[in-house]
């Protein structure tokens, strides 16, 4: 199988999604990493129908590899995740929409253009997490307590860009975060960003009561195969806080090889997120029946290009 994995400069040195290209170019795949952050790309000669067998992208919000993978869906090539999902979670703003639009739990939401528009907000709506509308790995998440802390929040979110203001829902410091891989859920607590201080190791946990089936209704709803959720369990059940496509799959067990066999199985036409209901117990749950890797016939390695990279033999992080 012939894939393309778009990969921005943030992440031209991690492990995720390098250590999966190697993987895969280690079971015989051939794949192709583009850098659409520090090449000229020649969209013709890149992008044509039977070039590859799917796109998969692992970029920053708002970077330039969501506009070529858009083009490539454009063209009818298979993309992983859907171009269209990878948008609407991308955008924070559309996503907590979205959501709300679905009866998903997300705290309530404002949108501002810039910092001082947030001063209209209610004083009795406070406490408060500012955060951009396009933000990524907890950047610039802030909890405010009241207005008069907006004043000293100004500089420092000023060139952010959009911003979301969310309720604060009251929680206990650390945040459930639950990956799917094509659907195969995996749970892991954390420090919440908003809380520092707090002394939370991260780890693996069983998936709470509840949660398959709000991860089935949340990859339902967006569309996602590949996907992360933080979930805050607050005073009144579960409150989704973020969506992410194509997380870090931190404490997955075999995350590497499991994730590599997703994107196989995908690109090869798997059935996505939703196609059963959730089961298992334990650390690991299903709502679909485990990925294994398909034989699929593999070209030889073409030559890199200055713009295409073959993979890597291996790699160090």
């Amino acid at each position: 199988m012939k894939l393309a994995f778009l990969v921005e400069e943030h992440y031209r040195h991690d492990g995720m999604p390098l250590d999966v290209i190697r993987q895969l170019d280690a079971w015989g795949h051939h794949v192709d990493i583009v850098r659409p952050g520090s090449s000229l790309i020649g969209l013709t000669d890149l992008i044509r129908a039977g070039s590859h067998d799917a796109w998969v992208l692992k970029t920053v919000s708002g970077g330039p590899g969501l506009g070529l993978l858009e083009a490539a869906a454009a063209l009818g090539l298979t993309t992983i995740n859907d171009a269209r999902s990878i948008r609407s979670v991308r955008d924070k703003a559309v996503a907590a929409v979205i959501a709300r639009a679905h009866g998903l739990p997300m705290p309530d939401t404002w949108f501002a253009a810039i910092p001082d528009l947030l001063g209209a907000i209610p004083a009795d709506r406070y406490p408060l997490v500012v955060k951009p509308a396009d933000g990524s790995s907890g950047r610039a998440v802030h909890l405010v307590s009241g207005p008069e802390d907006l004043a000293a929040l100004a500089a420092e979110l000023v060139d952010e860009g959009p911003l979301l203001a969310q309720e604060y829902v009251p929680n206990s410091g650390q945040d459930l975060k639950v990956y799917s891989v094509a659907g195969e859920l995996h749970a892991t607590v954390r420090r919440s960003p908003l809380h520092p201080q707090q002394p939370v190791r991260e780890s693996r946990v069983p998936l709470p009561p509840g949660t398959a089936a709000l991860m089935q209704r949340i990859g339902a709803t967006f569309g996602l195969d590949l996907f992360g959720v933080d979930i805050i369990e607050g005073p009144d059940g579960p409150m989704v806080v973020d969506v992410n496509d194509f997380p870090s799959f931190r404490c997955v067990p075999d995350g590497v090889a499991r994730v590599a066999r997703a994107v196989l199985d995908l690109a090869a036409g798997g059935t996505g997120v939703g196609t059963g209901a959730a089961h298992g117990t334990g650390l690991v749950t299903a709502v679909r029946p485990p990925l294994r890797a398909r034989s699929v016939a593999t070209p030889a390695h073409a030559a890199a290009s200055p713009i295409v990279d073959a993979a890597p033999a291996a790699y160090v992080g």
